[in-house]
């Protein structure tokens, strides 16, 4: 599988765009297309409605609209949308789940984790 770098920029994936290969970037990035990959990044990471990630995400934060397949490692927040599909395990220190987010599988405060995290 090829990687991507993007060094401290935002990016964004087009809604016509299908990446397949893990992305690395130190910056944000809003998904409204396809990745199937592991997205790696110091920034937060927002799944549009349209967007849909299959593979791993490790971020700052993160946001989903659309439909995540993978497990989710954030330092602090993560939202899970109200159209949004989580297939995988969540790592967060603080959570909101909205009405109609669909979410199958554990969660795990940061705090609790051994793995190094760290603020």
């Amino acid at each position: 599988m090829n990687k991507i770098n993007f060094k401290n920029v935002h990016s964004i994936i087009g809604a016509d765009a299908i990446i397949h290969g893990n992305i690395e970037l130190s910056g944000g990035l809003i998904v409204y297309g396809t990745i199937l990959g592991t997205i790696t990044t110091e920034g937060p990471v927002r799944v549009a409605k349209s967007g849909s990630v299959l593979g791993n995400i490790i971020a700052s934060d993160i946001h989903i609209g659309g439909k995540v397949e993978g497990n989710v490692i954030v330092k602090d927040r993560a939202v899970l949308g109200s159209f949004s599909t989580l297939v995988g395990d969540l790592t967060y220190k603080h959570l909101l789940i909205e009405e109609g987010a669909q979410f199958k599988g554990k969660c795990e405060l940061v705090s609790s984790v051994s793995d190094g995290l760290k603020d």
